[in-house]
């Protein structure tokens, strides 16, 4: 997942004043987690501040790519283990799966955190900065957790050692689901066209989500002041969908192009016609849209046309509906300028291919008195994020409430921090117990409302 949150003073002042994000410690108590119950929730929590800052360095030296959490998954298996849990692991792949069944009857919960890390060479300096390498796409590359996955897993782990030692007070189950291959995994579809499951998505295939109700996941970032919350109701982060177009020609000599069909030549001229896709062809009146084209590849030397052309893109909207209709116009007009060429392109999409992560109103506005309660007021209305979440999928299955969490380092300014994917990535490990006690406390408040 890649995003940029950038609130300018301003807009952050009026936030402020407009009540998107109050600092009052007095709000209302929401009507499940009250405060004398998230008191007990800090309680069990504070304790475990400094053992989730030792799992987050440790993971952190330690990242494993998408597909390859054999070590994180065993950390968090034989965690929940201890904790008394029931333990599935290989769920979808490298997920692990651990039951917290309360004492008293009541409803199942979901919380989520995501485990790999990305091919990326850090950095930071950090005393405890990756110096993994790992094999991908067929390649030795350097590995950092770029993305703060470390630290949901760390958060994770806290928020389900204090839930654990508050089962007798528990009414209903708590499922805490450690995802593999967040930033989407390394395959390719087979001769028949199809694109294995990974991430979420084979999760959910393999029955990560029997019998839950409702699912809650956050995703930490620099770019937000340390501390607050950032959430909205409705589309947050944008569907994702990975774009490649073979653009078919017929090579020949670069001094007599007249003998060949060039596909170079059709290839530039299918990306000046995406872009109009967005900004003459797509209603961005109803919900914005981004169409990238970030890699062409093709031709050996520079007097030989070649036999073909790959592109390489992204599309992200914030409308299923959009996302189908932006599909159709992609293939139709790539198909229709090569063939004026006299060459041929061939659109796929994936494998990623992430729907966009929609917060349902219903639930969102019911689990906000305890997120507010939980951040001391702390929570702000964001704009749109045009980076995307396989979180998506879990939502398209139960109802699930995602936001982000603040976590700029000591000294840094939020709107200038490096952000996720950054090979400078960092965070405030101060809000690694802020994390656990808002998805705890969402947990908690759930299980209490629904009786």
């Amino acid at each position: 997942m890649q995003l940029r949150l950038r609130l300018r003073p301003l807009a952050l002042a009026a936030s402020l004043l407009g009540g998107g994000l109050s600092f009052a410690t007095g709000a209302a108590a929401a009507p499940g987690l009250d405060a004398q119950g998230l008191a007990a929730l800090d309680a069990a929590i504070a304790p475990l501040a400094p053992k989730m800052v030792e799992w987050r360095r440790d993971i952190h030296a330690h990242p494993e790519l998408s597909g390859q959490e054999k070590r994180t998954a065993r950390l968090v298996a034989e965690h929940l283990r201890r904790l008394g849990m029931e333990v599935q692991t290989g769920v979808g792949g490298m997920g692990v799966v651990g039951t917290l069944r309360g004492a008293l009857p009541g409803p199942v919960v979901a919380l989520r955190a995501d485990m790999d890390a990305l091919p990326v060479a850090e950095k930071t300096g950090l005393p405890f900065a990756s110096r993994a390498k790992a094999q991908y796409m067929g390649k030795e590359v350097p590995v950092m957790h770029a993305c703060g996955h470390d630290a949901h897993v760390a958060m994770l782990m806290g928020a389900a050692e204090a839930l654990a030692g508050m089962k007798a007070q528990l009414p209903g189950t708590v499922k805490f689901i450690f995802q593999p291959e967040e930033e989407g995994a390394p395959i390719e579809a087979d001769a028949s066209g199809h694109v294995p499951s990974f991430g979420a998505k084979a999760m959910v295939e393999a029955g990560a989500l029997k019998d839950v109700k409702a699912i809650y996941g956050l995703h930490i970032t620099a770019n937000l002041p340390p501390g607050v919350v950032g959430y909205r109701v409705g589309p947050l982060m944008a569907g994702a969908d990975n774009v490649t177009i073979q653009v078919e020609g017929r090579g020949g000599h670069g001094s007599s192009p007249w003998n060949a069909v060039d596909p170079v030549v059709a290839a530039t001229q299918v990306v000046a016609g995406l872009q109009t896709i967005v900004s003459r062809q797509l209603d961005i009146s109803k919900e914005p849209a981004v169409l990238t084209i970030g890699a062409i590849n093709g031709g050996t030397r520079y007097n030989i046309i070649p036999d073909s052309v790959e592109m390489l893109g992204t599309l992200r909207t914030f409308d299923e509906g959009m996302r189908a209709d932006a599909h159709q116009r992609i293939a139709t007009t790539a198909e229709h300028i090569a063939a004026a060429s006299g060459a041929k392109a061939k659109v796929r999409f994936g494998p990623v291919s992430y729907p966009v992560t929609t917060n349902p109103a219903e639930l969102t506005e019911a689990s906000l008195p305890a997120l507010k309660l939980a951040m001391g007021g702390k929570v702000m209305v964001i704009p749109k994020v045009s980076g995307s979440e396989d979180f998506s999928e879990f939502q398209k299955q139960v109802p699930g409430f995602f936001y982000f969490l603040g976590a700029t380092p000591e000294g840094k300014d939020y709107q200038t921090a490096p952000s996720n994917h950054s090979a400078l990535f960092d965070i405030d490990e101060k809000q690694l117990p802020v994390g656990a006690r808002s998805l705890a406390a969402l947990a908690v408040d759930y299980l209490k409302r629904a009786q």
